[in-house]
């Protein structure tokens, strides 16, 4: 069985122990084993990177756009390749897996061309005979610590900016799926960055990611993940005085009004809810439908729900595929039985599946007659679980969607431009979905929430250089 090992300093080092990598679609296919870094590794990489940082942060902005967009255009030539990957590491479906893949590749595409349009500004000073430029310069060296759940979109998106605008980079990401951060950093090992610039360091949080809350050579840290561990993230960064960014989950509200289209709601609801088996930070986890139309919007949701077909990623009739592993799969489990301890209805699935593969299947469950004060209604769940929640009418739906600690992504169906308006400007949420699901964002727009759901600067989009430059004002006597 193949080992894969770290990238450090520009050299492939296998650590002192290994991992492997299990298909959650079939346990008994193992992807390979994968190093894990110790202390002493996690330290050199570190290191490399704070070697190689000044040079690259001075360097051409065309030698970075030329790096960015070699990544980018091997990642788009070989999506079907480490898409099949990623549907075989983490259980997405293949065409999800597939357009995970060639999104990572459109933003290195979309990073290369930042680079190039990096602005400053040149202001007139109160003063005369003195000039005031306004300019941005890279952090330095950055650590980046990403999660399971998009296993080479989300690295893409912070690796991409953090090369484009000159920093240095270390990537730890999910033990669980290391294969996808793999296979992105032997593509970028070969695309002419200098030794030290990019480093994968895969091996257990409590190691590699506590190396890098702790160096103060890592000017900054960009996470995603759970609200807990990001908690720690941004109480080791104060105290040192690092720059961070944290991404944290959500309990997202998708409304529906009586005037709605209730098939197309409907589609909303069950896209956002239960593709990617519910496993998206941005999942409607909580729809709250107008009791006019709940129970005809309920039963068809359960309708739909019951024939959703589970099964192996790579197969091309399934629809969900499974649960990422045994731990998340109990976790589910457990919420599902606290919902009906609650007193929630299941309308549909909520049961383990014996299908043809060992894998950790888990049919979709929709629990209906929720109440938003109820912990199943409150607490990310990040399953294939989605409650139905009556209101009297909108306004009432409006103060249950903003009631939740989280706010990263809200949305509403509805036929009236009027609420549309309203809603958009209303709700407690970082991004806003109209008459579509609360999942699925474009790669040039910003990402981020609200709330306990995101602490810093955005992500994504032109509004990613808020986060990996510093700002810096001179003054020139003329």
């Amino acid at each position: 069985m193949q080992t894969y090992a770290n990238y450090i300093a520009g050299q492939w080092l296998v650590g002192p122990s290994q991992r492997p990598n299990v298909n959650p679609s079939d346990t008994g296919d193992v992807l390979g084993l994968y190093t894990q870094a110790d202390s002493e590794q996690a330290e050199q990489a570190i290191a490399a990177a704070h070697v190689a940082a000044p040079a690259w942060g001075l360097s051409s902005p065309q030698v970075r756009a030329d790096a960015l967009d070699r990544i980018g255009s091997e990642i788009l030539a070989r999506k079907e390749e480490l898409g099949e990957l990623l549907a075989r590491e983490e259980g997405k479906t293949r065409p999800e897996a597939v357009g995970e893949a060639a999104r990572a590749g459109a933003i290195f595409k979309f990073f290369a061309q930042e680079a190039l349009r990096l602005r400053g500004d040149k202001l007139a000073s109160v003063r005369p005979g003195i000039e005031v430029e306004v300019t941005r310069e890279p952090l330095g060296v950055v650590g980046l610590i990403t999660p399971w759940n998009f296993p080479i979109a989300i690295p893409a998106w912070k690796i991409a900016p953090a090369l484009a605008f000159g920093n240095a980079v270390v990537l730890k990401p999910a033990e669980l799926v290391p294969g996808s951060a793999w296979a992105l950093a032997e593509i970028i090992s070969r695309a002419g960055l200098p030794d030290g610039v990019f480093n994968l360091a895969m091996g257990p949080g409590s190691v590699v990611g506590q190396a890098l809350l702790n160096d103060r050579r890592v000017n900054g840290l960009s996470f995603t993940g759970s609200q807990a561990t990001g908690q720690r993230v941004a109480m080791a960064a104060v105290q040192r005085g690092a720059k961070f960014q944290l991404e944290m989950g959500g309990k997202n509200p998708l409304l529906v009004l009586a005037d709605a289209d209730i098939e197309a709601a409907v589609n909303c609801a069950v896209q956002g809810g239960f593709y990617s088996t519910g496993q998206r930070c941005t999942a409607s986890s909580r729809v709250i439908v107008e009791r006019a139309v709940y129970a005809r919007f309920a039963e068809r949701m359960a309708e739909v729900t019951q024939a959703l077909r589970v099964g192996h990623a790579l197969r091309p009739e399934t629809q969900i595929g499974p649960v990422v592993d045994a731990s998340q799969l109990q976790q589910d489990l457990d919420y599902i039985r606290l919902a009906k301890e609650e007193g929630a209805r299941l309308l549909a699935g909520g049961q383990t599946l014996t299908l043809d593969w060992p894998g950790h299947y888990l049919a979709p469950a929709l629990f209906g007659d929720c109440d938003n004060a109820m912990r199943h209604c409150q607490e990310e769940i990040f399953g294939p679980v989605v409650s139905l929640i009556p209101c009297e009418n909108y306004e009432h739906g409006l103060a249950l969607a903003n009631d939740t600690p989280f706010g990263l992504s809200s949305g509403i169906c509805t036929g009236s431009l009027k609420h549309a308006h309203h809603f958009k400007r209303h709700s407690q949420a970082g991004m806003v979905m109209v008459n579509c699901p609360t999942a699925g964002v474009d790669y040039h727009a910003p990402f981020g929430g609200r709330k306990a759901s995101s602490m810093g600067a955005r992500e994504q989009g032109s509004y990613a250089a808020e986060f990996f430059t510093s700002v810096k004002t001179s003054y020139l006597q003329a």
